[in-house]
């Protein structure tokens, strides 16, 4: 038989899957996979369910309905200043991740070069490669996770269609600088480059750090696409509910592509979204608070059995420098397997969210802070546990 697609064919299953069925197998807790395990925000579920009974419950716009997209204008400019016209600059998304598919179809033509920051979202890469464009890897700096301004301008050219920026960061848990992103802007200026922004995790930036859209930036309003994410922003990623605001002569192309994708999203999720958007100021500083909590009580029990964390600004997610407890030769990855079989604890190897992960850094893992806080206890105690036997506890 002929072959299927040789590019996707190629990517075997994700270290992702393969950290989450090695949990189940070993029943240990799982702090590898990026979602919460609370069921989120009862106002918000209680306006879906009431959605389902007052119709329509068929096929809703293919931009999305009236009332989320009025509400993503009003929540851009309510916390971001932002004018945004809902009518020619918002399209809804089965997703953030449908979003960027769309935008990437869309917007990139075979040959074009696509800049992103590693370490980076899973994602991106496939979807570049399979609308044609060509990936220009720009590193961050470990452990501050600082972006490289001389390598960031070096990956720039005239080849280059789009800069990828996601911000807050996943994995990298990085906020952007004002210095950064202007760096960023003058870059795509200079290059006639666009700028696709995954601000998903725009609510989840801690410890008085603003998140600073690209977008409102100087020179950047008629080049910038922004995505956020119901799913982060209200806990509930199984929803999968996107939102994309984007000027009008990109947003056009854009929704072509999602038209052939997906074509709409659930209407009563839609609606409770669009609810949720217009939750006053404590709903979105109480998100914030209580994970930067959990970060927090995290941080300090990895800290107190020997565990070596990296500054957490923003997101889901704590990086962990394992330097000092890898076997000779061992690779990141090899300490994960290692911690899920022997210590009951699942994390993700850092080095899967590079382009060439052999060339990565080995001595990083991630762990989800997004859990409840007996999970985040357990799963210290765990590890406090595993590194006695071994020798290598406190």
């Amino acid at each position: 038989m002929k072959a299927a697609n040789s590019l996707l064919s190629s990517y075997g299953t994700t270290v992702f899957e393969v950290m989450s069925r090695l949990a189940i197998e070993h029943k240990a807790i799982n702090l590898g996979q990026g979602f919460p395990d609370d069921r989120g925000p009862d106002p918000v579920l209680e306006q879906a369910s009431k959605a389902l009974y007052d119709p329509p419950n068929q096929y809703p716009p293919m931009m999305g309905v009236p009332e989320l997209r009025q509400a993503v204008a009003a929540h851009n400019k309510r916390f971001y200043g932002l004018d945004v016209d809902w009518q020619k600059e918002v399209m809804v998304s089965t997703g953030a991740t449908e979003g960027l598919a769309a935008c990437f179809l869309g917007l990139i033509e075979p040959g074009d070069e696509v800049v992103v920051i590693e370490p980076l979202y899973d994602c991106y890469l496939p979807m570049i490669r399979r609308a044609g464009g060509i990936p220009r890897p720009v590193r961050l700096t470990p452990p501050t996770w600082d972006l490289d301004l001389e390598a960031l301008e070096n990956a720039f050219s005239d080849r280059t269609k789009m800069i990828v920026v996601n911000d807050p960061q996943n994995p990298a848990s990085k906020v952007y600088s004002r210095d950064e992103l202007t760096a960023i802007a003058d870059l795509c200026q200079k290059y006639d480059a666009y700028a696709l922004c995954d601000e998903a995790y725009e609510h989840l930036a801690f410890d008085g750090r603003p998140h600073i859209p690209l977008m409102s930036l100087d020179g950047m309003r008629e080049r910038c696409v922004r995505i956020g994410s119901a799913g982060k922003t209200f806990s509930l990623t199984g929803w999968k509910v996107g939102y994309v605001t984007a000027p009008e002569h990109l947003l056009g192309p854009i929704s072509k592509a999602h038209q052939f994708l997906v074509f709409t999203t659930a209407p009563n999720l839609q609606r409770a979204v669009a609810f949720g958007l217009a939750q006053d100021d404590s709903y979105f500083d109480g998100l914030r608070d209580d994970m930067a909590r959990r970060r927090d009580r995290l941080t300090q029990g990895l800290t107190a059995i020997g565990l070596a964390p990296v500054t957490c600004q923003g997101t889901y997610f704590l990086f962990v420098d394992v330097a000092a407890h890898l076997y000779d030769a061992e690779t990141d990855e090899g300490f994960c397997r290692r911690l899920v079989t022997d210590a009951g604890v699942a994390a993700v190897p850092v080095s899967a969210f590079y382009l060439d992960p052999q060339s990565a850094p080995r001595n990083f893992i991630r762990f989800c802070v997004a859990k409840q806080d007996p999970v985040l206890d357990g799963a210290v105690e765990r590890l406090d546990t595993y590194l006695k036997e071994v020798g290598l506890g406190i």
